[in-house]
């Protein structure tokens, strides 16, 4: 599922969240993307999706600016906001990609590797159900601050 505000231009920031939603903490991803969303904030467009896919190149080329949200069960139990460069775009993606490697399929097919960010939230729960856990939740608000500071940066 794609979670997109109707009639949008392209984005100057593009908010790319990914999981799988029946799985608690691990549709934070999602979950951010559908908030930032409702915002309806101009020059901010959202997209939620269960996995990164070949065909997000497009709308990553059109924007200035992409951040990657994901849950991260490895994490150090803080949001982390990481700058990524892409990796060549020539490489053999399959069903599911890496946030570099769409970046670089953005430059290689569009002309565009946009300015990109991964932005992971802490996880305690990943079983099945569609709650966040409350280190999920908090992990929630703060990446949603960080996106609006990245939002009101020219």
């Amino acid at each position: 599922m794609t979670i997109e505000p109707a009639n949008v231009a392209p984005a100057g920031l593009l908010v790319i969240g990914y999981g799988n939603e029946l799985r608690c903490d691990d549709g934070v991803g999602p979950k951010v993307a559908a908030a930032v969303a409702e915002w309806n904030s101009a020059g901010v467009r959202a997209l939620a999706c269960h996995q990164l896919t070949p065909e997000l190149a497009e709308p990553i080329a059109s924007a200035n600016q992409v951040i990657f949200v994901d849950a991260a069960a490895d994490s150090s139990g803080t949001v982390q906001l990481r700058q990524i460069e892409p990796i060549d775009g020539a490489e053999v993606m399959t069903h599911s990609a890496d946030p570099r490697c769409l970046l670089g399929l953005a430059k290689h097919a569009f002309g565009h590797s946009p300015v990109a960010w991964s932005l992971t939230i802490p996880t305690e729960n990943l079983g099945f159900g569609e709650e966040l856990s409350p280190l999920a939740r908090q992990g929630w608000q703060i990446a949603l601050d960080k996106i609006r500071t990245l939002a009101a940066s020219p």
